[in-house]
């Protein structure tokens, strides 16, 4: 009684500066004086303080169980199932639209604050979706490339005015992956070639000029009629030696200025994009050669020049040393070869070769990933390898490494915070800007398998999931509420992991994980739970709240409930509004972009 008492005074306060919990602390003191001893009264306020202060506090060792998120208020006609009322399928959008790329159809629309159904993806499923700062992408059920947002149309930052919807750019390639830059989109076919064309509607205009014969591979201009008979210009990259026979690519990552390409027999390849993309080692080598634009007598047969990128932390080591210890007339040194001062690097011919990265060779690889300025692999046996930009420990080589850049692929180990007898293998690897997860399987010495979510970088805006906000973690920690889960499998009879099936990491400092809680569900499963956490100025979180989250929250729907991603049979229309097919089984999958999020529908290839 006394306690109950106590708390409902006390509820409905919260304690925001050292001033308010000492005026909370003397009122208590008074109220209990009027009827108890001074002695028992400062007793019993420090005990209700203490327990009132760990009330509803989530403890380290505490059990990882998601701690559902408050719904956030809605209209009672809120729909945000990715489901219309008729039946028909379409996407949810949520967070920041400043440059048309969740509402592209709603110009006037800045900001969404909480998950809603987009109409204009409606009975549309896509091969992949990929969204960049001002610009995005995506491949729909026939392997065509539409593009759309502010960067593509050439508009003015801040114009809302005009709608325009996403636009056909790359058609007949059977697309199946996108990855974005600045100034360009990068393109694997399910036949494994990687093409690259530009972002921007201006850009990919035919050049006036006099165009090759057809015998010339490098300079050869494809036309792509599309419905409005325009045309495209693109490119296609190949590697420098021939693949072995029947070896083909398998995925790509792109980072700012470097991109990545895996093939069938683990082989790993990186391309320069521009000067930059080995500024921070992030390339994995220096020398290559690059083709050289054709005179202007129109050479059909353009030569070619080696060049060489530096990392900046090789070319000047003390780059970053007191400007008074260091000599006024000190000339840094240059990064860049001189060959290249004349040479245009935002065209998308700059380089038109990948490169076998020299100290991956003989290593079989599984998984690749980029993040803004570094790179990863996974090999076959789980081990995990990194390199680039690690100002904030962003490759997870541990607090004892202070180096700001690593410049070849270091090994990264996952098993410093866990006993020596347990064996750990990553199952997984997803980066993003400067924050990078990783997932890990822990097999203890007892054969208890669990899975762990590790990240390292800058965690901000809480990012990391561990509880703080941190601007710099080397050490790889474990993700709080998604670590160490495990559910009870029917066919088993047993307790088995729950492993995460996607992880999207925003350049700009949010999560979104999806879990694997539909595999072993049995009877009645309904689908994956999705969990959400990091940066959150631009609602980018769907909580409906601007308050950036250190730990994961499961998200949860405006108009009530877990925020589940299905899977189902559904009509598939292309982006033109034609039928593609009937009855495709079809998924729902979650991307975090720049400020925003998005949950598609995806089709299984």
């Amino acid at each position: 009684m006394f306690r109950n008492a106590i708390s409902k005074s006390l509820r409905p306060k919260r304690f925001y500066s050292q001033m308010a919990y000492e005026s909370l602390k003397t009122g208590r003191a008074a109220f209990l004086t009027r009827k108890y001893t001074v002695a028992f009264a400062s007793s019993t306020t420090a005990a209700i303080l203490l327990w009132y202060l760990s009330d509803n506090v989530v403890h380290n060792d505490s059990g990882n169980i998601l701690a559902p998120q408050v719904k956030p208020v809605a209209p009672k006609t809120a729909n945000s199932t990715g489901v219309s009322q008729d039946g028909t399928i379409c996407a949810v959008v949520w967070g920041s639209n400043k440059s048309n790329l969740i509402h592209p159809a709603s110009p006037r629309i800045e900001t969404v604050q909480v998950p809603e159904n987009a109409k204009w993806l409606e009975n549309v499923a896509l091969r992949d979706l990929a969204l960049h700062e001002r610009h995005a992408a995506c491949v729909d059920a026939r392997g065509d490339v539409y593009q759309w947002g502010d960067e593509f149309f050439s508009s003015t930052p801040g114009a809302r005015t005009e709608s325009k919807t996403p636009k056909l750019t790359l058609r007949g390639k059977n697309i199946v992956r996108l990855q974005l830059t600045d100034s360009r989109v990068y393109a694997l076919s399910a036949s494994g070639r990687i093409y690259v064309f530009a972002a921007n509607e201006e850009q990919q205009k035919l050049p006036t000029a006099m165009l090759p014969t057809a015998g010339i591979s490098w300079w050869r201009t494809c036309l792509i009629w599309g419905e409005d008979q325009a045309t495209i210009d693109f490119t296609e990259i190949s590697p420098k030696d021939k693949l072995h026979w029947g070896e083909t690519f398998l995925s790509i990552a792109a980072g700012c200025n470097h991109l990545l390409a895996l093939t069938s027999e683990g082989r790993t390849f990186t391309h320069p994009m521009n000067k930059n993309a080995n500024s921070r080692g992030q390339l994995g080598l220096r020398k290559f050669d690059i083709p050289v634009p054709p005179s202007s007598t129109g050479a059909l047969s353009p030569s070619r020049i080696s060049v060489e990128l530096v990392p900046q932390s090789v070319a000047d080591p003390f780059a970053k040393t007191s400007p008074f210890s260091r000599d006024s007339t000190h000339v840094h040194a240059a990064s860049v070869s001189e060959n290249l001062n004349t040479i245009d690097d935002q065209h998308i011919r700059f380089c038109d070769t990948l490169y076998e990265i020299p100290s991956l060779r003989g290593v079989k690889v599984s998984q690749i990933a980029a993040g803004g300025r570094n790179s990863f692999v996974n090999t076959e046996s789980g081990r995990v390898l990194g390199w680039g930009a690690n100002e904030y420990g962003q490759i997870g080589l541990g607090s004892g490494i202070t180096l700001d850049a690593i410049t070849v692929p270091t090994e990264i180990i996952l098993t410093r915070n866990v006993p020596a007898s347990t064996a750990s293998r990553c199952l997984g690897i997803a980066a993003g800007g400067d924050l990078t997860c990783f997932v890990a399987e822990r097999t203890a010495k007892d054969s208890l398998t669990y899975v762990d979510v590790l990240t390292c970088g800058n965690g901000q805006w809480g990012g990391l999931g561990n509880n703080l906000f941190s601007t710099a973690q080397g050490n790889p920690v474990r993700v709080k509420n998604v670590s160490g889960l495990r559910e009870f499998d029917e066919h088993s009879q047993t307790l088995l992991p729950i492993v995460p099936q996607a992880i999207s990491v925003s350049p700009t400092g949010h999560v979104l994980l999806t879990l694997d809680t539909s595999s072993r569900a049995g009877p009645g499963g309904s689908g994956q739970d999705i969990a959400a956490w990091g940066l959150n100025h631009d609602y980018q979180l769907g909580t409906g709240k601007r308050t950036s989250l250190n730990t994961p929250v499961t998200l949860e729907r405006p108009e009530g409930g877990r925020f589940i991603l299905a899977k189902r049979k559904a009509r598939v229309n292309d982006l033109s509004g034609k039928v593609w097919k009937k009855n495709v089984e079809v998924e729902q999958c979650a991307v975090a972009g720049y400020g925003n999020s998005i949950v598609y529908w995806k089709t299984r290839l």
